[in-house]
């Protein structure tokens, strides 16, 4: 069916995202699907159980358009105990569904016409078409392979009078780095200089391997007070699905936001709510996890170890960025097609990440699976 009545597109630059077509593409040849975000173990039945015991207890109606007021204080607890940053839990923190839903209220709520927005490429694809919609213009800081690090001076380059917002995501998804302390207090030095506001994707805040630390944008006091930072429950407890997210911000901001987020999805799932502020009760539960993720990127990487796939192991995150140079020269896009469709392992390209593809021969596979699953994906590889 087709409607007679004809529109002009908002977007017409986006279409289906690279996630859902690799992840069909996977279905389709019965590939293993290392392109998609999201784990294929299973969660912890403590916390299933927990979810359980709420929608018996009765926590099936809405929830405060805020969020459940136990959820918000474990919330600040927990932000106070691992960056020693207090927020308020009735004022400046709000309950989302996932994080790509805080970063879209976010953008509407702040960018106005002309605007303009600092991202980062490789970027994830959720930050521009919300700069779009309000009319709002998206500058780009490009970063490269195989450290992807900020060169701060091309950052100062692209800094104007009209730049409300920057955007920076650590640990970072597609290419694992984590900003260290002396970024984000370069950061900080431009927020305040130039007035900007910051909006800070940490979904991955608690996946950091080999001794580094993450540095989140609220534990810098005059940061801080410029920021936005957003979390991911369903990240940090591999329940993706439940869509389950977070943001902090000071109460100015989050009263913009607030009133965005109330006309987009007003509340989010009550009994997720309740079973979350319980489990987070435990903080081992979201400090050990990083370990866990570390020990499969590490199987991962060793079962790739005498393959013609050259590797700098991820520092954060639960992607791993390899590079293919050695085995074709082929553009990124068709040797993620070729290996899904020939091969039966689905990855991202990474050129899909950037606002102007940059061939850089390099793929994203996702390595929140089971050791099974790596196994048999790194056989794949090895093989090429």
């Amino acid at each position: 069916m087709r409607s007679p009545v004809d529109i002009s597109t908002k977007l017409p630059k986006v279409g289906t995202t690279i996630f859902t077509v690799m992840s069909k593409m996977a279905h389709d040849h019965d590939a293993i699907n290392l392109s998609q975000g999201f784990p294929d173990f299973e969660v912890d039945p403590i916390l299933l159980d927990l979810v359980t015991k709420h929608m018996k207890d009765g926590k099936n109606q809405y929830a405060p358009m805020q969020g459940a007021p136990v959820l918000r204080e474990a919330i600040a607890k927990k932000t106070e105990e691992l960056h020693g940053a207090k927020y308020d839990p009735d004022a400046e923190i709000t309950v989302t569904a996932g994080a790509t839903q805080a970063i879209y209220t976010a953008i509407t709520a702040l960018v106005k016409e002309e605007d303009e927005v600092i991202i980062f490429t490789p970027a994830y694809d959720c930050y521009v078409p919300p700069i779009v919609l309000n009319q709002g213009k998206p500058v780009y800081v490009q970063l490269k392979g195989p450290d992807f690090k900020v060169n701060w001076e091309d950052v100062k380059k692209v800094i104007t009078r009209k730049t409300r917002l920057i955007i920076i995501n650590s640990p970072h998804n597609p290419s694992g780095a984590v900003w260290d302390e002396s970024d984000m207090k370069e950061l900080e030095k431009l927020a305040v200089n130039s007035d900007a506001l910051v909006l800070s994707d940490e979904v991955y805040e608690h996946i950091v391997f080999d001794g580094k630390k993450h540095w989140s944008a609220s534990k810098f006091p005059e940061l801080a007070k410029r920021s936005l930072v957003v979390g991911s429950f369903g990240k940090t407890f591999h329940v993706t699905g439940w869509k389950l997210g977070y943001i902090l911000a000071p109460e100015n901001l989050m009263k913009e936001f607030r009133k965005v987020h109330q006309y987009i999805v007003y509340c989010v799932s009550a009994p997720m709510q309740y079973a979350i502020a319980d489990y987070l009760e435990v903080p081992s539960r979201y400090n050990d996890i990083a370990g866990m993720y570390q020990q499969k990127r590490d199987t991962f990487l060793n079962h790739l170890k005498d393959s013609r796939f050259k590797a700098t192991p991820a520092s954060g995150s639960y992607f791993q960025l390899l590079n293919y140079s050695a085995i074709s020269k082929m553009g990124e896009v068709k040797f993620a097609e070729k290996l899904t469709k020939e091969h039966g392992v689905a990855s991202i390209p990474v050129s899909v990440f950037y606002h102007q593809p940059v061939e850089q021969f390099m793929l994203r596979f996702c390595f929140a699976k089971s050791d099974e699953t790596l196994e048999k994906a790194a056989a794949i590889l090895k093989s090429l």
